[in-house]
Parts: C-alpha cells; structure tokens; sequence
C-alpha cells in the first residue's frame, strides 16, 4: 500500500526504525538524502541500500517498511521539485518534547553537511555567495545547537527561535537544491526576505557567521 503523504512523518520512519531494532535519527538521514537530492540525485536503489545499511540490515524486513523507505525519498524528491516549494526536513512535531525537536534538529543538519563534503570544487565554484551563506548558516546552526537537551519547553521564546532555525534550514536546502537545478522547481530562488528576520542573529545564542576575532 502506499504511503499518503500527508501521513508520512518522522514518527511513522522512527516506528519503521525501531521495528528495525535501530535507535538511529531519522533525522540525520533525512539531511544526508535532501544534500544526495540536490547535489546529483540519488536512485530509489541507493538510497534503500544506504537506508539498510543505516539499520545494519541486508533488506528491509518487511515491505511495509521498503515501501515507506522509498517513499521518504519520492516524498522530498518532488517537494524539493515543487513549485509551492513545499519541502519540510524530517523531524518531529511538537508531540515531541523541544530538546528532542532541537537534537533532531542538529542531526539533520550534520546530515545535510555530511554529504555536502562530497562536493567537489567545481561544483561549489558554481554556487552564489547567498547560497554559501546559507550553507554557512547551517553549520552555525548545528554548532548552536550542541546544547539543544537544554531547550526548555515552557520557554516561548526557546520554541519560536528553534521553529526559526529549522525554517532557515529549510530555505537553505532549497536553494541548494534550486541552484543545482536551474529550472526546477520553475520558481525564483529563496531570496533574503524569505529567510527568519533578522537573520540567525541571537537565535539559541547562534551567531549567522562565524566570528573572525
């Protein structure tokens, strides 16, 4: 049966994980498979090999779980693709308490660096000083949030600055992605005005640039 996107969360990858006996974040590979996405793609066959491999197992072990597996990649495939431009990073919802929102967070984010490393020096030649701020900003992000179990979940200002970390995430996947893919999603690239105001400035004490004193 296939998964209805609408349905398809963190939680539903996390049980599928579990079942597995992994305790491993979703969340990391979700960031590795959104760089893989953008850079050059990653077929449905690598990337349910990368998955297993992520589990310590040969295949998965039931084809519920294949299924939801190689819909996580078709689901942010065409969300990164969309016009509306309506691609979410992994990660949970507030049923989860802010530390593990923020840990999750970070996770994605070590993810997303981590196969940006692949990327060789013709390719980042190419990309615009806006997206290598973007890029910069993310790995300020992850630094920032080292200490994410201490975000406290009655502190207001805690949830809006971790919702807009994770929202400047977001924009900065798509424009990696559209910047690798010109023309698809047929939409302008995120400029400025759609990243948080303000920038990352004060966000859970991350700085959007790295200090050079």
């Amino acid at each position: 049966m296939a998964i209805i996107n609408d349905t398809f969360d963190f939680s539903l990858v996390a049980d599928h994980f579990l079942a597995h006996g992994s305790l491993n974040n979703p969340s990391f590979l979700d960031g590795q498979l959104v760089a893989a996405l953008a850079l050059d793609d990653i077929s449905a066959e690598d990337w349910l090999a990368r998955v297993c491999a992520s589990l310590g197992v040969e295949q998965p072990a039931t084809r519920e779980a294949g299924e939801v597996f190689l819909t996580w990649r078709t689901r942010n495939q065409e969300r990164l693709a969309a016009s509306e431009m309506s691609f979410e990073p992994l990660l949970p919802d507030d049923m989860f308490s802010l530390a593990e929102r923020g840990q999750s967070l970070r996770e994605w984010t070590l993810g997303f660096q981590e196969e940006l490393a692949g990327a060789d020096d013709d390719v980042r030649s190419g990309w615009s000083q806006a997206l290598k701020d973007a890029l910069s900003d993310v790995e300020a992000i992850s630094s920032g949030l080292a200490n994410a179990e201490d975000l406290d979940d009655d502190n207001a200002e805690d949830e809006a600055d971790l919702f807009a970390l994770a929202d400047h995430v977001r924009m900065a996947a798509l424009l990696l992605y559209t910047e690798q893919h010109p023309g698809n999603p047929d939409v302008e690239k995120p400029s400025d005005d759609q990243l948080p105001e303000g920038g990352l400035e004060g966000s859970l004490g991350v700085s959007s640039r790295t200090d050079t004193h």
